[in-house]
């Protein structure tokens, strides 16, 4: 009897790799709109946003939530 799987979306992948998929899926006005971070729409860079998402894990949560959440609709 095999057990359902659960994919894991965030196994190896990094929170640069999330977030150049989100820039590229989006890019940064978009993003901006679907999650309400500063970061992403003053100045939008992927190292400051990088280093905004490190320090902050409420924005960081929410990244990866809107990452898993276009990848099933993707079906990548």
């Amino acid at each position: 009897m095999q057990k359902n799987k659960k994919i894991d979306y965030l196994h190896w992948v990094t929170l640069a790799m999330i977030l150049e998929y989100l820039v590229a899926e989006y890019w940064f006005e978009e993003l901006s709109e679907l999650v309400r971070i500063n970061c992403f729409k003053t100045n939008p860079s992927i190292q400051s946003s990088l280093k905004f998402l490190r320090k902050t894990p409420w924005a960081r949560e929410q990244v990866e939530w809107l990452y898993i959440r276009t990848k099933i609709e993707n079906k990548d």
